[in-house]
């Protein structure tokens, strides 16, 4: 704050408490005025209330924040329960299957409702192939020779897909880009 807006304040508590004490004056009330240090001691309780009252409330704020940290994954864990009962009710029925096609097709179905799961949580995997190298997105791991001259700088394989989180990249792309 400005000099002068911490005169200005100060100047209108003065008359404030000029105002009072006219007031009082008039309706016969006889209080002394207030000396330095009675005035010294009064601003000093208020600033260590003030001081109390924010301190009390960065503590309670950072609890609140600790508290929705650790229950931030409460929503998502709830989601994918019913994920695992699935997994566990394929692996069960899977010791006495004989054809691979309705293993297959369980296994799809089960991947399925993981996948629509994530992604109605905000998840998003990201689509590689073909693209230009973007280190901001991918992670090279293998430089091989271009098949094509089209392919130079581009990436060839993914060897692990990369993940977006509401469009911001939670995974990088492990890659294969070829030169």
């Amino acid at each position: 704050m400005s000099e002068e807006k911490i005169n200005e304040e100060l100047n209108q508590e003065t008359n404030t408490d000029a105002q009072e004490n006219t007031t009082q004056e008039n309706t016969g009330e006889a209080t002394a005025e207030l000396t330095a240090e009675e005035r010294y001691a009064e601003l000093n309780d208020r600033f260590l209330r003030l001081y109390s009252e924010f301190d009390n409330y960065r503590k309670r704020t950072n609890k609140e924040k600790v508290d929705l940290i650790g229950s931030a994954n409460a929503g998502i864990l709830k989601d994918l329960i019913p994920v695992m009962d699935d997994f566990e009710r394929a692996i069960a029925n899977n010791e006495n299957a004989e054809e691979i096609a309705v293993l297959k097709e369980g296994f799809q179905l089960i991947y399925n409702k993981l996948k629509t799961t994530l992604e109605s949580k905000g998840l998003k995997s990201m689509a590689s192939k073909g693209e230009t190298f973007d280190s901001e997105l991918h992670e090279a791991i293998a430089n091989i020779p271009a098949p094509e001259d089209k392919l130079k700088g581009k990436v060839i394989d993914d060897v692990e897909k990369g993940y977006y989180l509401n469009d911001k990249v939670i995974r990088y792309a492990k890659v294969v880009v070829g030169q």
